[in-house]
């Protein structure tokens, strides 16, 4: 039975760079690896946000695992509730619950200072006590990474990913249509316990950015995906540190492995992500490994460390999973970031995304190094990106 690996180095597509000679953050790092896999293989682009959808990694990862998002998707949130196991009613809401911070009437940090999930978790068990009630539940998460789940109410709001807003006065961002004079009144009601809280005086003390408020967003409803097994066939696992993947794994229908020291940052464990896919190998048809840090620095504007994360997952990620995948007698590799976070900007954008693969029966046609500009001339263009993962699967190149 053919092995296969999918590495998501999440948000590490770009544009052009001063700093870096013109090049993107992708193309300026060391990745012999992936280039390697371009070079051999084949380079292209695809496109994974849907045009007309918000280029959300919910809707791009839902096109990578190979669900058409304009079919399926129905809210961000729903999909982290599945994989905390929150059950959902047909009519239930459930929304994302940020922690964030605003500074001057801006919204300054989408994580808080990225909180840490004791501190959070702190925080929003007041708000469970002190705030909601028979309607609404609170659910902690990780780190600035929470839920809240409605009962008996109903919603056709517009909401804002505080990530992609960095900057913009919130007054710009609440939101607007029916129900969301209920949504900013939770927002202020978060503001006044967190005024002042002790948790807030410690984190000013050591000069990090304090807790503001709550930010809710990514709403929708129960989300049902056909299982991934009965489609293709194949026996999935993931390994992620973001509930987001977790949340389209278990909906999938693949089983998960938590890396000790997977953070879902610069931090994480790389080394353990790629020794955990090796692992599962054994057992599984399909790993899935996603690598959340390269997202996590374009969003607060750190090109540096964006190449930094990226040269990380090439070396403790990527590498060893292929030493690994070349040893065995039937094969394939894809990388692919889920969609670009150009630095920039520091938000997501919709834009077509590189990727590379290699393997049993592929042959290499561009001979190049991985980044945008290289898979831009391949000529290989996947518009529709849920297509992708049938063409991976089952092409013979």
């Amino acid at each position: 039975m053919a092995k296969y690996v999918i590495i998501v180095p999440d948000g590490a597509a770009d544009e052009p760079l001063e700093q870096f000679g013109g090049k993107t953050p992708l193309e300026a790092a060391e990745t012999p690896n992936l280039d390697r896999i371009s070079t051999e293989g084949r380079q292209g682009l695809v496109q994974t946000v849907p045009e007309g959808m918000e280029p959300g990694s919910d809707v791009a990862q839902m096109s990578l695992l190979g669900y058409d998002p304009a079919r399926f998707y129905s809210g961000r949130a729903p999909i982290e509730a599945a994989a905390r196991g929150i059950p959902l009613g047909l009519q239930d809401w459930v929304f994302r619950c940020n922690l964030v911070t605003v500074a001057d009437g801006k919204m300054a940090d989408h994580s808080a200072g990225h909180i840490s999930t004791e501190e959070a978790s702190s925080l929003i068990g007041e708000l469970q006590a002190t705030v909601a009630d028979e309607r609404m539940a609170f659910h902690t998460g990780v780190s600035y990474r929470h839920l809240l789940v409605f009962k008996g109410m109903d919603f056709d709001v517009r909401t804002y990913p505080p990530h992609d807003h960095i900057g913009t006065p919130v007054e710009k961002l609440l939101p607007r249509g029916k129900g969301a004079d209920v949504l900013i009144g939770l927002m202020n009601r978060s503001q006044q316990l967190f005024a002042g809280h002790d948790i807030n005086r410690i984190r000013q003390d050591l000069g990090e950015n304090q807790v503001s408020s709550i930010w809710l967003w990514g709403q929708g409803k129960q989300t049902r995906l056909e299982n991934f097994h009965k489609r293709f066939g194949l026996k999935g696992v993931a390994i992620t540190a973001v509930d987001l993947v977790r949340g389209l794994a278990k909906l999938v229908g693949f089983d998960l492995i938590e890396v000790p020291g997977a953070t879902g940052f610069i931090d994480t464990n790389y080394q353990g992500k790629a020794s955990a896919a090796i692992e599962a190998l054994a057992e599984y048809d399909l790993a899935f490994v996603h690598v959340e840090a390269p997202d996590e620095a374009a969003h607060q504007g750190n090109a540096a460390m964006k190449k930094q994360a990226i040269e990380l997952i090439d070396k403790h990620v990527i590498g060893p999973i292929l030493d690994f995948l070349l040893e065995q007698e039937n094969w394939r590799i894809l990388v692919l970031p889920d969609h670009p976070t150009p630095v920039r900007h520091g938000a997501h954008s919709g834009a077509a995304v590189p990727f590379a693969m290699a393997g049993t029966g592929m042959t290499g046609i561009l001979h190049l190094g991985f980044g945008e500009t290289n898979a831009a001339k391949s000529g290989f263009r996947v518009d529709k990106g849920h297509e992708l993962m049938e063409y991976f699967l089952k092409s013979a190149v």
